[in-house]
Formats: C-alpha cells, structure tokens, sequence
C-alpha cells in the first residue's frame, strides 16, 4: 500500500486498485494549474454586513440615487452554488473597488455615490479597522482579477459533501472563500464534477466530521485533466447542455461519467470501486459563506 504524509499530520493509506486509479489520473491528465486558466478566490469585504445587501436594500439605494446602480453587482455566497446550477438569494455587492493600478483604473470615490456612503457610514467604526480594505475604510481590498468577476466562469463552494461545481455566463460575483477557475468551459466543468476527478481530488486533503471536504484552490488546481480530441470536448460540453436544461438528470450524468472513465481508461474493476463510493448530495454547509 502506498502511504501518504500531509501537513494535516494524518496518514492517507491507498488501497492497491486506489493506488492504479491515481497512477492512471496522473499519467493521462495535465495538472489545472498548467492550463491556460486561473483560479482564484471570491471576493473579501472584510465585513459582509454592510458590504453586501438584499434587494430591498439595493432599491432603496437605486431610489434614492440612480448612480448608485453603477457599482451594485449580483453576489453569490458557496450555500447558494449547487451541482451544475446556482440559486441566487438576491443578494447584492456594493462594489467599491479599490481601482487596477496596473490598468490606470482609479479606486471607487464614494463620495460619488452618496446613498452608498452613508449606507456604509452607518458601519464606518468597523469597516475604517478592518483588515480587508483599500485606500479609503470604503473601498474594498486591492483585487487585480476584478474584471474576471464579469467573465465566464466555473464556480464552487468551499465546503462541501461532494463536488458541487456551477457554470456562469454574466456578471456575477462570488464571496471568498468561495473560488472560481476563469477560462473554464462546460468541458472543464463535467470533468470536475466527475467522480473520477472528485476522487482525486479528495485524496489531496483530509474531511472534517460529516464528510465534509474544503476545496481549495490548491487542492483544485493539482487536478489532472485529459486534453481530449475535440469530438469527444464537443460531445460532452452537448450532454452538459442538456443536463443544464434538464437537471437533475441521473441518465446524462452516468453517460458523462462513462466518458470520463474511458478518457482515463480505467478498467472495469477500477470503474466499479468508483460506482461503489456511496453518492452524496452536495449541500453546502453554514461554514459556506
């Protein structure tokens, strides 16, 4: 058996067939984070109360200044993102970013949005000492990848009981710990949500009590992905496109897991060690933000 040693102090023992299904994972996939993507977290406000608001408050704002509709985005927290889908909460970001520099995008000037203001003056003897904040106590923490935020994406929730990627097309934002891979398609998106790759990438870590697995983004980038011939990208990112309108549908997910199988071309014992894993639903848990 093939032991393990990670800086969790606890020894991960593979089993034989374990130890030839990761052999395998390795040998035909490319790590993520050798691709041409990038992985990064959500965003940090450093205090999410006064940052991020309903959409009652949201109109309230937009009533009482119109301009303030300019730095309000939609925000997802990882309780929201689900297997292949999301539910918004109605949940909004004052974006007052702290500017690009590298870009010669200037910081927020909150002065500039006057409803927002004294929204967030309300909160100012906790935001002004707050470690995550920018030039001003109004301003969010320097973010070089906030342009990303409105680019297609796969998100995910941190803690979960199995994989629980989502695809988003728009502009959406995600609160850390939240992460998402920006460069990302439907393809990239059946893989993670796999068993294979979920197997995988489980071994990286430890689980917390009720099966829970935090999964960071060192862990996600480490998956070993195979660069399939554009036929069999096509016929997967078309099955996902089904399974988007007709989800939950067990029949597309096990005819997706078959062709992830085949691409890692696991045996018939090594495909059923994976079958007999026992299914979880992925549900966030409060640790989720």
């Amino acid at each position: 058996m093939e032991n393990r040693f990670d800086n969790s102090a606890s020894w991960i023992i593979l089993s034989p067939i374990e130890q030839s299904i990761k052999r395998k994972i390795e040998s035909i996939g490319v790590p993520l984070k050798d691709w041409d993507i990038s992985i990064n977290y959500g965003i940090k406000t450093g205090f999410n109360e006064a940052f991020i608001i309903d959409g009652k408050k949201k109109d309230e704002l937009i009533a009482a200044d119109p301009k303030s509709a300019e730095i309000i985005r939609p925000i997802l927290r990882g309780r929201d993102i689900k297997r292949y889908g999301y539910d918004f909460a109605d949940l909004w970001l004052i974006n007052t970013h702290n500017g690009i520099k590298e870009q010669g995008i200037p910081p927020i000037d909150v002065n500039k949005y006057p409803a927002i203001k004294a929204h967030l003056d309300q909160y100012y003897d906790i935001i002004s000492k707050r470690y995550d904040k920018g030039d001003t106590p109004y301003n969010l923490r320097n973010c070089i990848y906030t342009d990303d935020f409105s680019k297609q994406k796969i998100v995910w929730g941190n803690l979960c009981l199995s994989a629980q990627y989502a695809y988003i097309e728009n502009e959406v934002f995600i609160n850390a710990p939240s992460a998402m891979i920006v460069g990302g398609n439907k393809y990239l998106l059946a893989l993670l949500n796999s068993k294979v790759v979920d197997w995988y990438i489980r071994q990286l870590g430890v689980s917390r009590n009720g099966g829970y697995f935090e999964y960071k983004p060192m862990f996600i980038e480490q998956a070993p992905i195979p660069i399939a011939s554009k036929k069999i990208q096509d016929k997967i990112e078309w099955l996902v496109d089904k399974l988007l309108a007709l989800y939950p549908n067990n029949a597309i997910e096990k005819e997706l897991d078959n062709i992830v199988f085949s691409l890692y071309d696991l045996s018939s014992e090594e495909i059923a060690f994976l079958d007999s894993k026992p299914e979880t639903k992925a549900i966030s848990s409060s640790e989720n933000e």
